[in-house]
């Protein structure tokens, strides 16, 4: 073998048994000399350092109730942090060989000591990646992340009096903010109202009742819908008279923030009401489907008239930005340069030249994007 073909060579292929230490030497050579990229000799090191994009570890898996768990996650190099109460992040897992995406607010109080986040993730019957989640990803995996985003979130100080409105899964942007509150002593005047089918199906049961017991100013009514139907908002007037002056939170299934916000239009409180959306309002007008190109990737797909464009990306492979995944914060708009796309809410039809949200869009025949 000349020395050209010695060098080139992997020295595990090479036996040295009575030179060890050479072999070794050539093992480090042949390492710190392949011609990677700097993220790739940082993930040599530890898989959380990267300098192209944020990551994260989850540390612990704990179950919430029989449908949902929160994620502790160890975040790497370049998260913020010193986000709002509130906000949420996006998360990427890897399965089945492709990259999975949602977005899911943060349970946990700001810190820049923890060096922790957590979300908690309700799993959904159409959620691929919630059922994932909640039905058992292993501490140790490796996530990718998105920084925290959102205006649904808890100013800083705290309003004098304020009413929170729950359901399901819409608790954890709220106990998010119940957490900092309570850590920074900070706790004012709360009402807080939260439904779930049945007492089993409580997240956060024994915090919100540890967080009333301890705090004379935190009011939480609890309502089973189940057994006791669904919160009637005209009832606020006989258990929380004052429930006007109040700035309120409100977060939970389309129907129920639909109805809030008619109630809070009607009243002239508009300006005290914030929202948060899990779900997207579809028109009844979905797209009929057809070919995407993603012009400076080079790469196609064929859809169908419910697949928005975001997830016909990420399914082979594009570098996707996004957000909220809801069309709320628009961080996923990108020029449509060729064909037609219908927007999920509106049921409105974009053409070539406008520039659209990818979240809430679906192709209405083939279409290019400049992507």
């Amino acid at each position: 073998m000349g020395l050209k073909e010695w060098l080139e060579a992997p020295a595990a292929n090479v036996a040295a048994p009575r030179r060890p230490g050479l072999n070794l030497l050539r093992g480090a050579v042949a390492r710190i000399t392949t011609p990677l990229l700097p993220d790739d000799y940082l993930h040599l090191a530890n898989p959380l350092w990267s300098a192209r994009e944020l990551r994260g570890q989850i540390v612990e898996v704990r179950k919430e109730t029989a449908d949902s768990a929160t994620l502790v996650i160890k975040p790497g190099w370049g998260f913020d942090f010193g986000y709002k109460p509130g906000q949420y992040i996006g998360i990427g897992l890897h399965i089945d060989g492709r990259w999975h995406w949602r977005s899911y607010s943060l349970t946990t109080p700001p810190s820049w000591k923890s060096k922790l986040i957590s979300i908690t993730v309700k799993a959904m019957p159409e959620g691929f990646l919630s059922s994932h989640i909640v039905g058992g990803v292993p501490s140790g995996t490796i996530v990718r992340l998105a920084a925290p985003k959102g205006d649904f979130a808890l100013p800083d100080p705290p309003p004098e009096k304020i009413l929170f409105i729950t359901a399901g899964s819409g608790i954890t942007p709220v106990i998010a903010m119940l957490r900092t509150m309570t850590r920074r002593g900070q706790l004012p005047d709360v009402v807080h109202v939260h439904s779930a089918p049945t007492t089993d199906d409580v997240m956060f049961a024994d915090e919100i009742a540890g967080i009333a017991a301890t705090n004379p100013t935190y009011v939480s009514h609890i309502q089973l819908t189940r057994s006791q139907g669904k919160f009637s908002l005209a009832s606020l007037d006989e258990l929380f008279g004052d429930w006007r002056e109040r700035q309120t939170w409100a977060c939970g299934p389309l129907a129920m923030l639909d109805e809030i916000e008619k109630v809070w239009r009607d009243a002239g409180l508009a300006d005290q009401l914030h929202q948060e959306r899990f779900e997207i309002a579809r028109s009844d007008n979905e797209g009929t489907g057809g070919t995407i190109r993603f012009a400076r990737s080079d790469r196609s797909v064929e859809v169908d008239g419910a697949t928005s464009l975001l997830q016909a990306g990420e399914q082979v492979g594009v570098q996707m930005p996004f957000g909220c995944r809801m069309g709320i914060c628009q961080s996923c708009v990108v020029p449509l340069t060729k064909g037609y796309v219908r927007d999920l809410r509106s049921g409105e039809e974009r053409r070539e030249g406008d520039r659209i949200q990818t979240c809430i869009s679906v192709a209405a025949g083939d279409c290019t994007l400049d992507l």
